[in-house]
C-alpha cells in the first residue's frame, strides 16, 4: 500500500523495517475524484498529502472570485497547506484534485510521532519543506523578474510531464496571465 511512499524517501534517508512498520501504521490511502477537494478555503488543513497517482492544484480565490493557483502537485510530490496544518488555524486556500487520484495522508499527531519516534522522519520532512520552500522563493523571484515567457519556459522545466496533462486555464493561473496570452505565448514559440 506504500511502497511509493517507501520509494519515495529512498533519495532522502532511506527507511529501515522499523521506520516502514511505524509509517504504515500511521498513514492512510485514498482514492479522490477528479474536481474532488481534500481541503476548502475556512477549514483546517488535517493532512500532509502525498500523491501517488493523479494531480492536485493548490489555489485561493481573490474577492473578484479568480482563482490564483500557487502549485500543483503530481506523483512523488506532497501538497499541503502548511500553515493552516501547523498552526490548526482555517486554511484560506484550496486543493483539489485535477485528475482522478490515489493519495496517501498522514495527520499531523500521526507525523509529530514519527517525528519523535524516528529521526530519520524528522530529517526527511525537513528536506521536504525546504524544498518546497526553495521552489517558492524562486517563483517569488521569477513573478517580478522574468517576462510572461521566461515565466512560462520556467514552469515548463518545473512540470515538464505536467504540460500536457493540464488545461491551459490552470497554467494560466499559475503563471499570472491570461489564457489568451499563453496561447500567444505558446503561437509564437512555435513559430521559432
Amino acid at each position: 500500500m506504500i511502497q511509493p511512499l517507501i520509494e519515495y524517501f529512498k533519495k532522502y534517508l532511506p527507511l529501515n523495517s522499523g521506520d516502514i512498520n511505524l509509517l504504515t501504521e500511521r498513514v492512510t490511502s485514498r482514492k479522490i475524484k477528479r474536481r474532488q477537494m481534500i481541503l476548502q478555503e475556512g477549514f483546517v488543513c488535517k493532512h500532509y498529502t502525498f500523491v501517488e497517482k493523479g494531480c492536485f492544484k493548490m489555489y485561493g480565490i481573490d474577492e473578484k472570485g479568480t482563482e490564483h493557483n500557487l502549485m500543483f502537485a503530481a506523483e512523488n510530490d506532497w501538497v499541503a497547506d502548511l500553515g493552516s496544518f501547523y498552526s490548526g488555524k482555517p486554511s484560506k486556500l484550496f486543493i483539489e484534485a485535477i485528475e482522478p487520484s490515489a493519495i496517501l495522508q498522514i495527520e499531523k499527531q500521526d507525523l509529530l510521532y514519527l517525528f519523535v519516534n524516528s529521526p530519520k522522519f524528522d530529517r526527511n520532512f525537513r528536506v521536504i519543506v525546504e524544498e518546497k520552500f526553495i521552489e517558492l522563493q524562486n517563483r517569488l523571484l521569477q513573478n517580478f523578474s522574468s517576462n510572461a515567457e521566461q515565466r512560462y519556459l520556467d514552469f515548463l522545466e518545473q512540470y515538464a510531464e505536467l504540460a500536457s496533462r493540464l488545461p491551459n486555464a490552470q497554467i494560466a493561473s499559475y503563471l499570472g496571465i491570461t489564457p489568451e496570452f499563453l496561447s500567444k505565448i505558446r503561437k509564437n514559440r512555435a513559430l521559432k
